[in-house]
């Protein structure tokens, strides 16, 4: 098959490449740089440049190839306050691969986060079930989905929050450790028992293949490994790679400490991926968080500055 990939030469799209080649299938990834063009050549792809404002170019992209995975998101925007031009981004962006692959039972397969479910008063686990009618990213997912309608083979995988592996150099994890370093001390707010989900980046990876391969049309998936580690142990274990304190510290100096990440950090976000393991085969098998933090690359080098 031949794949176009947006977002190919960044964390996740580093192990997706990859797994897509070693299962046979070619691949033309989007590259907005000549940094990212040269990777994604070294890695043994195709290059088409552009970016996610390049719709025309999007379009063109996604008609000559057999199935699109939609992995680029306006991160430079989100992080520098302008939340809403990315999302915006991300929502053209996957009206034009749609209108490019209508009709024609294609895969697209975008990509999502479970966290969007965390503050919905759900009971219980997040499962692929679960959808809001409409949000900042949901609508994305919603418009992903709804593109079965229109003769599309969609599927919408809503990533952990923790994405995490040595490929991981911007995410969450780096920002707390950057945090952690520049405070001094490794927190969680009040008892520290609300819980986040992780996945080990080469696993999502493979859910994206199978994804690409088979996933119905319409489906939500979830790329969930452990499916809720409490805040306090994420900080425990940070503490322990940096020999800091780990502190509790109340919800009101929540945004002094965490910045943007003030509100995830609260957060309880336990999420299910049993429907798509039973649907799709999809088996992890690389280490858990905590264990991956065990290993120590997340503080060979200085993390992220904290955003």
């Amino acid at each position: 098959m031949r794949v176009f990939v947006t977002g190919a030469s960044g964390h996740l799209g580093s192990a997706v490449v990859p797994e897509l080649l070693e299962a046979g299938h070619q691949v033309v990834g989007l590259a907005r740089s000549d940094k990212s063009a040269a990777a994604l050549t070294a890695a043994g792809a195709e290059v088409h440049r552009g970016d996610l404002d390049d719709l025309d170019g999007l379009a063109a992209a996604a008609a000559a190839a057999d199935g699109v995975i939609h992995l680029a998101f306006k991160h430079d925007a989100m992080f520098a306050g302008d939340f809403d031009s990315a999302v915006a981004a991300d929502l053209r962006a996957i009206r034009t691969l749609g209108d490019a692959l209508a009709g024609t039972g294609k895969p697209l397969v975008t990509t999502s986060g479970t966290m969007l479910l965390a503050f919905a008063g759900l009971e219980g686990a997040a499962t692929e079930a679960e959808a809001l009618d409409a949000g900042p990213r949901i609508d994305a997912e919603n418009a992903a989905v709804a593109l079965a309608e229109r003769g599309i083979r969609s599927s919408v995988i809503r990533l952990a929050p923790t994405v995490h592996s040595t490929l991981d150099h911007n995410g969450f994890i780096p920002t707390l450790i950057s945090i952690a370093r520049a405070n001094g001390v490794a927190a969680y707010i009040g008892d520290g028992a609300n819980r986040w989900p992780a996945v080990h980046t080469l696993d999502a990876a493979h859910l994206y293949r199978l994804a690409l391969e088979s996933a119905p049309p319409g489906s939500r998936l979830h790329a969930v490994d452990d499916q809720g580690i409490p805040f306090r142990e994420i900080a425990e274990a940070i503490g322990r790679q940096m020999n800091l304190p780990v502190v509790s510290i109340p919800s009101t100096q929540a945004d002094a400490h965490f910045g943007f990440l003030s509100a995830p950090a609260m957060a309880d976000n336990p999420s299910s991926s049993a429907l798509t393991r039973d649907l799709l085969g999809w088996k992890p098998v690389q280490p858990g968080l905590i264990d991956d933090l065990g290993q120590g690359h997340y503080f060979d080098v200085p993390a992220t500055t904290p955003r």
